[in-house]
């Protein structure tokens, strides 16, 4: 195992600039000298394979439903391949090509499918393993596929193509047969045009010999299989869309462009039966009705006890300009109109029995939408919809963010549950939903795993994601806090977003303390407290917060040395009582004469909020128009439910909020974060001095209370390290300079705003160049920052327990602040004691300075201990804030105290940072580099985690240019790189997130969720893990005949399809007609099957049994035949004997 020696890195000295790794020279005498660190990472801890896609399928264009297995397949424009059974069992397949996929095929009960592609390729897809996979292929060259059949129970395929030809290929070796219907034998020979391709094929009900054939311009041929030639042709003047065949093989319904329903005899082709146009007006003078728009499908079900069933999609009138996609339902006299959401992409009647000769018994109609799946309850009145159990929700509104959490507390999934299912919609269908096909995975991963996605419309999601499952646990809607403009003139033009303006930017969640901070594009943030009870709020706690970052120097009123740069603008009331005249009025201006200034981007609603329980408003922070200058959007943020603080920064710099006190802790520039002894001679770039309202957060019984009473939080810390044995004196000295900044207020905002009038754009612009010139560290080349500006903006945050200064010996709270210029920065945080102290006296704040440099903008930090554990930081155990004061004291236990130091000196820690270039190892409380890694030198990093995997901790990493890494850690050893997905969508970027226990994820589309793992312990065992799609189940009975109809011929009449098109029958096809292609589903089958003796065997013996039961129902149906004869002939016989004798005239 690899070991890490720390002995030697308290010292402070330089450490070796290796790349790969160094150590500290030892200070002598050291009691810590033996300590070792034992790596037990390894390269063999980490494999990367895909797990599961969730969500809706991506452009969806076609699919299939077994009836019997109850398995529904949809293929999408990209290629791919989704398949459903129950709730929770869903498996994801991609054809190489990536051709879109037109029509799908069930082989109904036998585990396989047909798909047909949009290159003229079709494949057969073996379904009774875990990854299905493709057994063979067939691409033609010649001729177009525009449309196949299967009949069931069939090993023969019936292909039509777009010259009007059709195929025949054997399933069961994908070969092509000889025989092949000419679209010239099909037609009359006095048509003189082209019938087109074809659009439908099926075959008789009733009658296996012949098949039905629908050409686009709308002719429709019925085909003679034996006889190889016409039996009828059935024409009409507009073009078909669809055929569908009543049961008994006698009547058949054709769909047209014009919006009209044919229905034919089959017996008589010279006139259509019935002819109706479904939403046309009829005219009053017996005209035709008006044309419609194409009826796309119809689809014709029967029932014994009542009216068949006709359902259609399209055949609206084109009066209904801007009406949405309807489906429609003719049953009787009735016609039912249901509206969608979405056009509709296809549709399927879900029916009793797979037997097409049969009554067809439907129960729903399952409706595929460009963007969702809906299933109609047929059986009920009002056809209400089943409530769908697959994530298919994801993109209800288009996601902007997301994180993962792998290993969650136990108890928060049924607490999200609980408040989300009082949240569930009503009137669903009360039966179960009927695609419940395949099995469960049985996987041995029993940690809690939550997702959470922030969405354009301000809605956030919280979905439980154990077991490689899916499922919605709760929606919180953060626009609920906000005013919502009822029209474009009530429109606030202070948005700086047209569209979305609720939209969540990113977020922060703790799991233990169930605390929940989220930032909006419109440059606000709200704090959310978890509660299981209903509350309603009177008034909505805000707090305005500007933000401001001046380029020019000259604009501060003094830049020399009388400026503490890391001394906060304390936020101040708005309250009525102010005891300070402000230098601005406390509402923003927004008249025409001036710019917007002191005016949020949002108006936070002004009447009682209801809050249901789950997440409940506990703080909103605006930032708001500076100077008629927008705010800038926030690109990072924490909250720390042990500190009661929340932290966020923009371009301009951070600030702090107490969200316990409800007041504004810190603002400043990120110039001024930087101490005095910054090695890069970094002169201050201060907010201006100008009033800071915070929003009316006090409570009206604190009124009497002075601003500075009311402030509560001074800052108590200066830019240079300061001496911590004279606290006292500095509190002092800081509570001085305080009172000194606010009252010379005025005199800094007039100072600014001349400052601001004389200086000029050239001045400010050769100021910029000549910093820029002389900082010369690379920039930051992340995404998020393509068009950031040129001033240094914060790009991540951690709350920690650590050594704020070199020369420290305790640890304390601390906040590390990284830039996106990759500087790495300290900032203390002194908190007084918890309980009623913690929410009346101050928090003193003080930047402690630049710890360290980086290339690229720093991503992630984090904090290990002297046996490289990883040291989370420090929460509150969740209590609900609504509950008895009895119950909080017993449930609620306030963040341990910091530990004293030692007689032998500060524990040991390692700071771990990792920005878009490299990755550092710091050793704690002395700031020494001891191991440094480059990551990438010609890309860069998108997304860094510190995870914690196989009870070791290692660096996760995603490039832009594709590649997955890991690193050891502390020692920075490359575990893993993998060329996995080159950056090709900017979704990829924003949603790619890490987690523990080696689990990941990303939005592969707008629609759909990827996630994947990194664990080779995972990846073993993905086979257990994922769900069975085919289960043995046996093939229903197929319908009675009867026994006149046997034995007058009354039934339905078979076919012999070997003998009329295999080769003996039908001879060769031509080999230049299509190309056939072995998948590689039969190695894979076989693994499968090797893993699945025991379903094999179970199989069998449900086969043994099923012709078992066969051979007893056979030998009962010879016995009744047998009877039957009998009963007839003694009929027969007394019926003879009783005419025997009598002449014809007597009969």
């Amino acid at each position: 195992m690899k070991k890490f020696n720390i002995r030697k890195v308290l010292d402070g000295l330089t450490a070796a600039s290796s790349s790969s790794s160094s150590s500290a020279t030892a200070q002598p005498g050291s009691s810590r000298e033996n300590d070792v660190i034992q790596e037990t990472l390894q390269s063999e801890h980490f494999q990367l394979c895909k797990t599961v896609r969730h969500g809706f399928p991506y452009q969806p264009s076609s699919m299939a439903f077994d009836p019997v297995q109850k398995i529904l397949a949809v293929g999408t424009q990209t290629g791919a391949l989704r398949l459903f059974g129950c709730a929770g069992v869903e498996c994801y397949c991609q054809h190489e090509s990536g051709a879109a996929v037109i029509q799908l095929q069930f082989l109904i009960n036998e585990g396989a499918l047909v798909s047909a592609l949009a290159d003229d390729s079709i494949h057969l897809w073996n379904l009774r393993q875990k990854i299905p996979a493709i057994l063979h292929s067939l691409k033609f060259s010649r001729e177009r596929i525009t449309y196949c059949h299967l009949p069931f129970q069939s090993k023969w395929l019936y292909i039509g193509t777009e010259r009007g030809n059709i195929h025949i290929v054997n399933v069961e070796s994908f070969t092509l047969s000889g025989y092949v219907i000419m679209w010239n034998k099909a037609i009359e020979l006095s048509t003189k045009t082209h019938p087109g391709p074809v659009v439908h094929i099926s075959d008789n009900p009733m009658d296996e010999g012949k098949l039905l054939i629908g050409y686009e311009c709308g002719v429709v041929v019925l085909w003679d299989l034996k006889c190889k030639k016409a039996d009828c042709r059935y024409n009409y003047d507009e073009a078909i869309h669809s055929v569908a065949w009543h049961h008994e093989g006698k009547q058949f319904v054709c769909s047209h462009s014009d919006g009209t329903l044919t229905t034919w005899n089959i017996r008589i082709p010279a006139k259509s039966a019935q002819i109706i146009t479904p939403h046309g007006k009829q005219p009053k003078d017996g005209k035709k009705p008006e044309p419609c728009k194409p009826i796309l499908k119809v689809e014709y079900k029967t029932t014994r006890a009542g009216d068949p069933f006709m359902v259609l999609s399209g055949g609206l009138s084109y009066d209904t300009v801007g009406r949405r996609a309807c489906l429609t339902v003719m049953h009787g006299k009735s016609t039912t109109v249901l509206e969608m959401d979405y056009p509709i992409v296809d549709f399927l009647t879900l029916c009793e029995t797979p037997y097409p000769n049969d009554f067809q018994e439907p129960y729903a109609v399952l409706v595929l939408l460009e963007k969702d799946l809906v299933l109609i309850d047929l059986g009920q009145i009002g056809y209400p919809i089943f409530e769908n159990p697959y994530p298919l929700t994801i993109h209800e509104s288009p996601v902007t963010c997301c994180e993962y959490f792998v290993d969650c507390p136990a108890e928060l999934i049924p607490a999200l549950y609980s408040v989300g299912s009082r949240q569930k919609r009503q009137g669903y269908s009360k039966k179960e939903w009927p695609i419940s096909g395949g099995n469960w995975g049985q996987g041995t991963q029993s940690y809690p795993e939550i997702i959470i996605t922030g969405h354009a419309d301000g809605s956030i999601k919280f979905w439980d994601a154990s077991a490689l499952m899916l499922q919605v646990l709760y929606k919180l809607k953060t626009a609920k806090v906000f005013e919502r403009a009822r029209g474009k003139e009530e429109k606030a033009n202070t948005e700086i977003v047209e569209e979305d303006p609720f939209a969540i930017q990113t977020l922060s969640w703790c799991p233990e303390s169930r605390m929940l901070c989220v930032a909006g594009v419109s440059a606000h943030v709200i704090v959310y407290r978890f509660s299981k009870q209903e509350i309603t709020t009177e008034v909505v706690q805000l707090l305005e917060v500007r933000m401001q970052c001046e380029f020019n120097c000259g604009d501060s009123p003094d830049p020399g040395g009388e400026q503490t740069p890391t001394l906060p603008t304390p936020g101040a009331s708005s309250s009525p009582q102010e005891s300070e005249p402000p230098t601005q009025p406390s509402t923003g201006s927004n008249s025409s004469d001036g710019p917007r200034d002191n005016i949020p981007c949002l108006q936070v609603r002004s009447s009682p909020l209801k809050q249901s329980p789950g997440y409940q408003v506990e703080l909103v922070i605006q930032l708001v128009w500076v100077s008629g200058e927008p705010p800038q959007p926030i690109t990072s943020l924490a909250i720390n439910s042990s500190y009661g603080l929340v932290v966020f920064g923009n371009s301009n710099g951070l600030a702090v909020v107490d969200y316990l006190q409800k007041t504004l802790l810190l603002n400043m520039g990120t110039s001024e974060l930087y101490s005095p002894s910054d090695p890069y001679q970094r002169q201050p770039r201060s907010p201006r001095r100008v009033r800071q309202p915070s929003g009316a957060t006090c409570d009206s019984n604190d009124g009497s209370n002075t601003s500075e009473d009311r402030c509560k939080s001074p800052t108590s810390g200066s830019t240079s390290p300061c001496n911590s044995d004279d606290e006292r004196k500095q509190k002092f000295i800081e509570k001085v300079k305080f009172k000194s900044r606010r009252f010379s207020k005025t005199v800094a905002n007039d100072f600014a705003k001349m400052s601001r009038k004389i200086s000029s754009s050239s001045e400010q612009k050769t100021d910029l160049d000549a910093r820029d010139n002389s900082f010369t560290r690379s920039r930051s080349s992340s995404v998020t920052s393509i068009d950031r500006e040129s001033r240094e903006a914060i790009s991540s945050f951690h709350f920690c327990e650590s050594y704020p200064r070199k020369n420290d010996v305790a640890v304390g709270p601390c906040l590390l602040v990284g830039t996106t210029q990759g500087t790495v920065m300290m900032v203390a945080l002194s908190l007084p004691p918890a309980g009623d102290q913690r929410l009346q006296q101050p928090i003193g704040i003080s930047s402690c300075g630049s710890m360290v440099t980086l290339k690229g903008g720093i991503l992630t930090m984090a904090l290990l201990d002297a046996t490289g554990a990883l040291l989370p930081p420090p929460y509150e155990p969740w209590y609900d804030p609504n509950a008895s004061d009895e119950e909080k004291e017993k449930s609620r236990r306030r963040r341990p105290a910091s530990p004293t130091s030692s007689q032998e000196g500060p524990d040991p820690q390692f700071a771990v940072l990792c920005s878009e270039k490299q990755a550092k190892v710091l050793a704690m409380p002395s700031q020494t580099r001891i191991y440094k890694h480059n990551i990438t030198e010609t890309s860069f990093v998108l997304r860094a985690d510190v995870v914690q995997m196989a009870g070791a901790n290692c660096i996760a990493c995603f490039c832009a240019n594709g590649h997955i890494m890991t690193l050891s850690l502390p020692s920075l050893r490359p575990l893993l790189d993998v060329n996995y997905l080159p950056l090709t969508d900017m979704r990829i970027a924003r949603t790619f997130c890490f987690s523990n226990l080696g689990q990941a994820l990303y939005l592969t589309s707008p629609t759909e969720i990827q996630r994947i793992t990194y664990s080779q312990e995972t990846c073993d065992n993905r086979q257990e893990m994922l769900s069975e799609l085919f289960t043995p189940v046996e093939t229903p009975e197929a319908p009675n005949r009867g026994f006149f109809k046997g034995l007058f011929g009354g039934g339905a009449q078979s076919l012999d399809r070997e003998d009329l098109f295999g080769e003996t029958g039908a001879g060769k096809a031509s080999r230049s007609l299509a190309q056939h292609i072995p998948g590689t589903g039969g190695m894979e089958g076989m693994k499968g099957a090797a893993s699945g003796v025991v379903g094999d065997l179970a199989r069998a013996r449900i086969a043994l049994d099923e012709r078992g039961q066969k051979l007893g129902e056979l030998e009962d149906r010879t016995a009744a035949m047998m009877a039957s004869a009998d009963s007839f002939s003694k009929h027969a016989h007394d019926m003879m004997l009783k005419y025997k004798d009598k002449k014809w005239y007597q009969l």
